[in-house]
């Protein structure tokens, strides 16, 4: 009978995260999308503080560490599920994630109603920011003969993860931080009645994701988005 020990090995050499093209891949994505995720939720907390709220701060996560905001679902998990999925098959890659959301109390807010735009747009704009990084990164190994492959293709997917991060949180839906802006921008009776969907938000976003009807929604944004920092940055 084969040992427990002499199993498990056997069970990890034979898996596919040890095939090292997989395993590449995951390097490579590994970065880019914990930060876009993780500092995606910092960057509210901190505009939270900025505009009154220090509810985030209390709790600890205004931090550049991501072990603060990683979900081990969202975050790790199902990002790593889908990009297995669609290596292994050879599809088209639609990664998905989420981290732990960071707490803010609109209450508290200087101006609840009006802050709370700049609140939920803080997410987006530090994706759209870190997307200038990885473009500026990529940049700088296309006019230097950098070497190597794994930092260009690493630079390549933190722009797209960011702009689609971005361009999926701007989504009018709520609890989206799309939707968080029409919410704010609404007149009070309307954003009262706007308010009253926040439950259906997320059913409908899992709907539109399994009817692959969100990227159809996404993909016209993102490739205009990149289309122009690729023309700021002359990529």
């Amino acid at each position: 009978m084969i040992g427990f020990e002499q199993w498990l090995a056997q069970g990890l050499l034979q898996s596919p995260l040890m095939n090292p093209e997989i395993l590449s891949t995951i390097l490579i994505y590994a970065v880019p999308v914990i930060f876009a995720i993780t500092l995606h939720e910092a960057a509210h907390g901190y505009a939270a503080l900025l505009l009154g709220d220090p509810t985030a701060k209390l709790a600890g996560r205004i931090s550049l560490n991501p072990i603060r905001h990683i979900d081990l679902v969202g975050t790790i998990l199902l990002p790593l599920a889908l990009l297995l999925t669609a290596k292994m098959l050879g599809a088209g890659l639609f990664l998905f994630g989420w981290a732990k959301p960071v707490p803010v109390d609109f209450g508290r807010l200087n101006s609840p109603k009006r802050d709370m735009r700049w609140v939920a747009f803080a997410g987006p704009g530090a994706n759209f920011l870190m997307a200038f990084f990885w473009a500026a990164v990529l940049k700088y190994t296309l006019i230097s003969d950098y070497p190597g492959e794994m930092l260009p293709e690493m630079a390549k997917v933190g722009i797209f993860t960011n702009v689609g991060l971005a361009i999926l949180n701007l989504i009018p839906l709520l609890p989206l931080d799309g939707g968080r802006i029409l919410f704010s921008l609404l007149p009070n009776r309307l954003a009262e009645e706007y308010g009253k969907s926040e439950r259906y938000g997320m059913p409908i976003l899992l709907l539109l994701m399994m009817l692959n009807l969100l990227p159809v929604i996404m993909l016209p944004f993102v490739a205009l988005t990149v289309s122009v920092i690729q023309l700021i940055f002359n990529l």
